[in-house]
């Protein structure tokens, strides 16, 4: 879909969150956003409301609204203009930018302004967990506890997060899952790794579900039982090469019905950001509320 041009804004507005990422690369971005003041407009959040107050006071203004940021600052963009004919962007400033990725957002104000210029969007799914939405993918078990614990680590970018997930590997015990379909149990066992997917990655392109999309009306769940952890290196190879469901240790189910999900388990991750769900937890997919903005480096196939 191409945005009519009597209907163009004279500028997008970027939302920046100065915290994202490594602070010398966000600094510098900081600086070339305030060189483009002629070609679009920034803001600098300071938190999640902070960052939801600021959108919807520049609702009516703009077209397009591109997250600055990591995939929690996707996240809470993203959920303003859900619904809306608003679109999203990106500049990726994270850690594992998994949303970016997928969508062929790079770290190039250029090339973005000029994707903004053609303004061509898709219109994708997001699913819903308790009420709380999910761009990319969300779950329970190692990316999880990872999740919770990075959150307390003051260093950012690939190499602590990479060192933080070997060491709750090596920690990692099973935890009991059962799911529950339009009333019937459809999975009853102990896991590693539960995964409801939206899209394709966690983040830095480890590929837990290499056959979702995002606007293919289906919700992915990713399960990964218990197995002997002298394989942790070849689940690290497939991850990394979309082999992962290849692996007879998991199961790959699509449906487009809600779900249910029980667990004593509480600690949750929603777009790589930790949270603690306790009770049932319900899951639901909302078709094609969200309109994202295309670019030349999109690896999707994505329908006409």
């Amino acid at each position: 879909m191409k945005m009519p041009v009597k209907d163009r804004k004279d500028r997008a507005l970027f939302i920046l969150n100065p915290n994202a990422g490594v602070q010398p690369v966000n600094f510098i971005i900081s600086k070339d956003l305030d060189r483009r003041k002629k070609d679009l407009k920034c803001l600098r959040t300071r938190n999640i409301s902070d960052t939801g107050d600021l959108i919807k006071e520049n609702l009516d203004k703009h077209n397009v609204f591109i997250a600055a940021g990591g995939d929690g600052t996707v996240h809470t963009v993203a959920s303003q203009l859900v619904g809306s004919n608003k679109i999203l962007g990106v500049l990726p400033l994270g850690s594992g930018n998994g949303f970016a990725k997928e969508f062929g957002f790079k770290m190039n104000i250029r090339a973005l302004l000029s994707n903004i210029e053609k303004g061509e969007s898709m219109d994708i799914d997001v699913i819903e967990i308790n009420d709380e939405l999910c761009l990319n993918v969300a779950g329970i078990g190692l990316d999880s506890f990872v999740a919770h614990s990075f959150n307390e680590l003051k260093l950012r970018g690939f190499l602590p997060y990479l060192l933080l997930t070997l060491k709750t590997f090596l920690q990692l015990r099973p935890f009991h899952v059962t799911i529950k379909s339009e009333g019937k149990v459809i999975v009853s066992e102990k896991l590693f790794v539960l995964t409801i997917a939206n899209t394709r990655q966690f983040g830095n392109n480890a590929f837990i579900a290499p056959l979702a999309r995002p606007n293919d009306g289906k919700i992915d769940i990713v399960l990964i039982r218990p197995f002997p952890k002298i394989l942790g290196p070849i689940f690290i190879i497939r991850l990394f090469t979309k082999r992962i469901n290849k692996s007879r240790y998991v199961r790959h189910i699509t449906t487009d019905k809600e779900i249910v999900i029980e667990t004593d388990e509480t600690r949750f991750h929603i777009d790589g950001e930790p949270l603690e769900i306790s009770g049932k937890v319900v899951v639901r997919l909302k078709k094609e509320v969200l309109k994202v903005l295309k670019t030349a480096h999109n690896k999707f196939i994505i329908k006409a």
